[in-house]
């Protein structure tokens, strides 16, 4: 089945949509704060750079030169052992496992952007007990919130490439980068702001330590939304002779530049109403409602406006997330676009109850196993194995099973004289560091 083509904006954009998620304005924030900010900065960035674009560059060739889902991919661009290989292409359920808790994390933030319309709490303890409120015995808030997630999120798939996740991204993605922006904008006038930008950029390398260099693998390659299939799904999409270095590069620049806006906001609202940035996973949560709070009727305001701009953000890395599973049924097995979006969706939707349920008192003790819960254990199966696996495939097919004059021919008009060191990185450093990353994870290292 022919598949449909992005305008050039349009994939760039439908790929920023899928790397910029909850990972850049949601976790980033909270990490850098724990592991003592511009050391941590800038060990990201180089990540970024040696790793992120390296693998993302060489997720959009499988793409572009396969034209078709994840698996058929692999296995027509494989030499020989096509029936092996083709498995690779599997590495699409890591982001259908992903959603089955990321859709409860959206259900969340909706549930956010309406209570913030009302009412804020006045103190983190507040804050607190309204979201453990929430997350503990509010089943049928998170179950609708979620529900209406899974509804926004399937509609958008059975649209396709042009009409839904094209469309969804011309629209949100900007929204996303006018809101953050106005944002940004307003934390510039605020005192704390010089602290902020000290924090997130002047080196404290006593707080370094090798847990913080996986860490910054490990959420490079998360945010990027790399080993998932989702960038290659969209590459397969991408215009014949499209520059695949300068889309990849676009791609990386945005998702950074908004993580790095998320912290400056962030950290500036949080120095200049008393808080702190090593507030965890909680921060946008617990901390930054109390931090609005502060703020008065501006705080709702920003609330509304940043929970917006984090539902956004959400939505469309949610979209990626399912689509190569939903690609690999229509060209697999012939189903039509609205069958292979609502069966796939209904998938994480089912499961996402689970989820949910893991949280709730009286249900979760049902939900776990081994000192984690349902919603943790996929959480970490995703990002321990999945993750990390899919980026190993990858990297080792572009580098070791496809032919390097092949590739070359491809690569080389985009990267000239910076082939070979890319094709280095692909072969030697990125497996290494993804395979270290995957060990620590499962607590091997």
């Amino acid at each position: 089945m022919k598949i449909a083509r992005f305008s050039r904006v349009g994939f760039i954009l439908a790929a920023a949509g899928s790397a910029v998620g909850l990972g850049n304005i949601w976790k980033f924030p909270y990490i850098t704060g724990e592991y003592g900010g511009g050391a941590f900065v800038l060990v990201y960035l180089l990540t970024v750079l040696l790793i992120g674009f390296s693998i993302m560059i060489a997720e959009m060739l499988i793409g572009y030169l396969g034209r078709k889902d994840t698996v058929s991919s692999f296995e027509t661009l494989a030499p020989k052992h096509k029936n092996i290989w083709k498995f690779g292409g599997f590495q699409g359920l890591a982001g259908l496992f992903i959603m089955i808790f990321y859709s409860v994390v959206i259900g969340w933030i909706l549930n956010y952007i309406v209570t913030s319309l009302t009412s804020l709490p006045a103190n983190v303890k507040e804050a607190e007990v309204t979201f453990s409120a929430m997350l503990n015995s509010g089943f049928f808030t998170q179950l609708f919130y979620h529900t209406i997630a899974f509804l926004v999120i399937t509609y958008t798939l059975t649209k396709g490439i042009k009409s839904g996740i094209e469309k969804i991204n011309l629209v949100l993605m900007p929204a996303l980068m006018i809101i953050l922006s106005v944002m940004f904008l307003y934390s510039l006038s605020l005192d704390a702001f010089p602290k902020a930008v000290h924090f997130m950029f002047a080196a404290d390398w006593s707080k370094l330590n090798s847990e913080a260099f996986v860490t910054a693998v490990g959420h490079a390659f998360f945010t990027l939304s790399l080993g998932m299939g989702a960038i290659m799904t969209y590459a397969a999409s991408m215009d014949k002779g499209a520059n695949i270095v300068k889309s990849a590069f676009w791609v990386v620049f945005l998702d950074t530049s908004i993580a790095l806006v998320a912290g400056l906001m962030l950290f500036t609202f949080l120095y200049e109403y008393g808080s702190g940035p090593a507030k965890g996973p909680g921060l946008v949560f617990i901390s930054l409602p109390a931090v609005f709070y502060e703020m008065g009727v501006l705080g709702n305001i920003f609330a509304e406006l940043f929970f917006t701009a984090l539902a956004f953000a959400g939505l469309t890395s949610a979209v990626s997330l399912v689509e190569p599973m939903v690609q690999y049924y229509i060209d697999r097995f012939s189903w039509s676009r609205v069958k292979a979006s609502i069966l796939v969706s209904g998938f994480f939707w089912f499961f996402g109850i689970f989820a949910i349920l893991s949280n709730i008192d009286g249900a979760k003790e049902y939900l776990t196993w081994g000192g984690r819960n349902f919603f943790d254990w996929v959480d970490f199966f995703t990002a321990a194995i999945m993750l990390p696996v899919g980026g190993l495939i990858m990297a080792i097919f572009v580098g070791f099973i496809l032919e390097k004059s092949r590739v070359k021919a491809v690569m080389k008009p985009f990267l000239k004289w910076a082939f070979e060191p890319w094709y280095f990185s692909l072969r030697y450093i990125t497996p290494i560091a993804m395979f270290i990353v995957m060990l620590n994870l499962m607590g091997v290292v």
